[in-house]
């Protein structure tokens, strides 16, 4: 048990809280307590999703800033017909409508107008935080929940299958913070219909796939962990300048190995120093110099 990304596979009607905290007993099982090893995850999952949750151990619980916008690939099952006040099939239903007049070219063009940037309303019971508290909690208790919009990025979308006019399978790429849910409400919408979520499947994130049900937890170290980023080996003399806020020449940067899809907008990401492997600290990328914009050096 060792600091790094660890693809663990989150499995329907499991929070992810519940899936950190068996990691941690599993840290403490090896001997090492919380401070010795911090554990979070890297972006939660609906408990009615499946997929790919991200947990981030020890120094890498610093990275959920550059995680935030790798491509996200999720397989979702939209039910036609009914919108539920949660957006799944969880919650109450609020609206319902004719379906039957759905065709394959219809929705292929409804898509569209959600890809690239746009506003997007989270839903009521997401884990969006009003007032210090997560969304979800309110409306649980029956209060009133109105989210102001949030920026988001959908990059793909296309249609997988369809058995109208009760369900289609539809697969998309988007960067965090993006709600399937809230987008199956607002297809509804559009269609006329209402519509929400049946199933929701997080695939990968970046280069990562889900592991599956039945696959073993995968640990990611060293620069691999923020893939679409450059690297920079640094030797001994050169750790000590960064530690004590001294630039060092940006020498010879390597390009990052991973690049997400074409026309993805690149995830913002530092400059990774590696010295005999492992990373230690990240750096801010400039024509000439380079300097430590976080440290991390406990190593990853």
């Amino acid at each position: 048990m060792k600091a790094g990304i660890y693809l663990d596979h989150k499995p329907v009607g499991v929070t992810s809280f519940t899936r950190v905290h068996a990691f941690m007993r599993e840290v403490e099982a090896a001997g090492l307590t919380r401070k010795q090893l911090p554990v979070c995850h890297g972006g939660t999952l609906d408990p009615f999703a499946e997929g790919l949750l991200l947990m981030l151990a020890g120094p890498a619980t610093q990275l959920m800033d550059w995680l935030h916008s790798a491509p996200k690939t999720y397989e979702a099952e939209v039910v036609w017909g009914v919108e539920t006040d949660t957006g799944d099939g969880l919650g109450q239903a609020v609206h319902t409508g004719d379906a039957s007049h759905l065709t394959a070219p219809a929705l292929d063009a409804a898509l569209p107008p959600f890809l690239g940037w746009t506003d997007q309303v989270p839903p009521a019971t997401s884990a969006k935080k009003l007032g210090g508290e997560p969304a979800y909690k309110k409306a649980h208790r029956g209060e009133t929940v109105v989210l102001p919009p949030s920026r988001v990025y959908l990059h793909e979308a296309r249609w997988l299958a369809h058995d109208l006019p009760r369900t289609s399978r539809l697969r998309l790429v988007c960067r965090g913070g993006y709600y399937v849910r809230a987008l199956a409400r607002e297809l509804g919408r559009a269609l006329g219909c209402g519509a929400h979520l049946s199933r929701l499947h997080r695939t990968s994130i970046g280069p990562w796939a889900d592991p599956g049900p039945t696959g073993e937890r995968v640990g990611v170290h060293g620069p691999a962990v923020l893939p679409w980023c450059p690297t920079r080996a640094i030797a001994g003399d050169e750790v000590n300048h960064l530690k004590h806020g001294r630039g060092i020449p940006r020498g010879d940067v390597r390009p990052a190995p991973w690049s997400p899809p074409e026309g993805y907008p690149d995830p913002e990401g530092p400059v990774l120093a590696v010295q005999r492997g492992r990373l230690v600290a990240l750096l801010d990328d400039d024509p000439e110099t380079l300097r430590v914009r976080t440290h991390l050096w406990a190593g990853l």
